[in-house]
């Protein structure tokens, strides 16, 4: 429980530094002075459901190793390359604002972070996952708070992606 919660806040802190530099940029070109007001966009807030704070409530997914590895090396490749078709569908539908694998081999093999309200809305989309109905993974559902701002990551991510998954 302790590594999955340091692994949130890592990631909670991740998201917020990208964040803060993105919005950084426009005052890199000005004079930078520490009481200058960044100016308030509550259209695009309304836009993107945040609250005051500019947060809103996702659903984030742990995928685990599930109980089903022994599939042959071909019919792995294929229900990788499946999960991976789901990532990007899901994507597209808005549904899905963050994805990527853990690099470390571990049990924990990666996070996506669902735009959704609720952990029943969440576990219908991972049951749409190939891998899960494979039982090549398992997913842990939490529901967490974060900023509003990621629900941009996909469109931006489309603009420097020089491949496609």
């Amino acid at each position: 429980m302790m590594k999955i919660k340091s692994i949130l806040l890592t990631i909670n802190a991740l998201i917020l530094t990208i964040f803060i530099s993105s919005c950084n940029n426009t005052s890199k070109n000005s004079a930078n002075s520490e009481s200058e007001v960044v100016a308030k966009d509550s259209v695009l807030a309304k836009k993107l459901q945040a609250d005051d704070y500019g947060m809103k409530q996702y659903v984030m997914a742990f995928l685990k190793s599930g109980p089903n590895r022994s599939q042959s090396d071909d019919e792995a490749k294929a229900i990788q390359r499946a999960h991976l078709d789901n990532i990007k569908r899901l994507a597209e539908k808005g549904v899905l604002v963050m994805a990527g694998p853990f690099l470390d081999d571990g049990e924990l093999r990666g996070i996506y972070i669902f735009n959704v309200e609720s952990i029943e809305a969440a576990r219908e989309l991972t049951e749409t996952d190939p891998a899960v109905k494979a039982g090549r993974l398992i997913m842990e559902l939490h529901p967490w708070y974060g900023s509003a701002a990621i629900q941009e990551l996909p469109e931006i991510h489309q603009r420097i992606a020089m491949k496609d998954i």
